[in-house]
């Protein structure tokens, strides 16, 4: 896995306006039924502050990602995304992520569902549940304790809500439109929502997490790339945003707007700095458009080494 970095300080009150890019409705899924009742360029705030909400409204792709390639007898466990994180990491260490809640959309053919603590145990014991390559709904989660999860395949996140499917397709008609992803901590039970397009989906409680129990101190929007082939050669072909490093004139990339967040379940507010960083800028890069505009703009993405004899 690789990582690029935009770090924050503050914010002013002053609430961003949505792009024109309009925004997915609904999920395929809706149009047969709903449920019953019952390397990385990461936008990220500086740690310290008591975080207890985020927002992005985030443009939906659906990137190339590798698959099983038979000529060359490497298995591949990819998987790109993009997403909106809240996470609780040591003072001394914020590359050390003790605790997190995280919701985007992902692609991925051989999706694992719970990461173990070892790549073996991955690939023997992880369940696969996308089995094609469509862009999907995600939540997901990490405990001090070493537990973490996907969806709603194990015990952690509570969905509430009968009209948003996680795991399913949010593509199709959808992509190159903006979806609001939104997380934000009740203050009165502390567990944490999350919300799709201003709806209540359902919530992690907050006696799984030790740490993030009460706040978060750190905040971070980007897109990810997992696999096996990062850092090496050949590179994975796994693509980011939409495959197009970041585009500044056209936004014709990975693309997130009305990046807010909250602290101390005060209201949304924007940030006021930020700091990018990437692992692998050949591979996928990120740039903030943050000067002459309404509203800030984080661009990401690349083609990973798809086409891209440099990376």
């Amino acid at each position: 896995m690789k990582s690029s970095h935009l770090d924050q300080m503050k914010y002013t009150s002053k609430t961003l306006q949505n792009s024109s890019s309009s925004k997915a409705p609904s999920q395929p899924w809706l149009q047969y039924g709903r449920c019953p009742n019952g390397t990385i360029p990461i936008l990220a705030l500086t740690a310290g502050y008591n975080y207890s909400g985020a927002r992005a409204n985030i443009k939906v792709w659906n990137p190339y990602v590798d698959g099983v390639n038979d000529t060359e007898m490497r298995l591949h466990l990819d998987y790109s995304s993009s997403q909106v994180m809240l996470r609780a990491c040591p003072v001394e260490n914020y590359d050390i992520v003790k605790e997190t809640v995280e919701a985007g959309w992902m692609a991925s053919f051989t999706f694992v569902t719970a990461m173990y603590k070892t790549f073996f145990k991955v690939v023997l014991f992880g369940p696969l549940v996308y089995k094609d390559f469509k862009t999907r709904l995600f939540v997901y989660w990490k405990a001090d304790n070493g537990s973490s999860c996907f969806d709603l395949i194990c015990p952690g996140f509570v969905q509430t809500s009968s009209e948003v499917l996680l795991g399913g397709d949010i593509g199709t008609y959808n992509y190159g439109s903006e979806i609001e992803f939104q997380i934000s901590k009740d203050p009165d039970t502390n567990n944490w929502w999350f919300l799709y397009n201003s709806e209540e989906v359902g919530y992690w409680p907050s006696d799984i997490f030790q740490s993030m129990k009460y706040e978060a101190n750190m905040v971070q929007w980007g897109g990810e790339v997992f696999s096996p082939y990062v850092g090496t050669h050949p590179h994975t072909d796994t693509a980011m945003g939409n495959g197009k490093f970041a585009d500044r004139l056209y936004r014709k990339s990975g693309t997130m707007t009305g990046l807010l967040i909250e602290e101390n379940s005060s209201p949304l507010k924007r940030p006021e700095s930020y700091t990018i960083s990437s692992n692998e800028w050949n591979c996928y890069d990120a740039d903030l458009l943050d000067e002459k505009v309404p509203e800030p703009v984080f661009l990401y993405g690349g083609p990973g080494s798809h086409f891209n004899p440099n990376c």
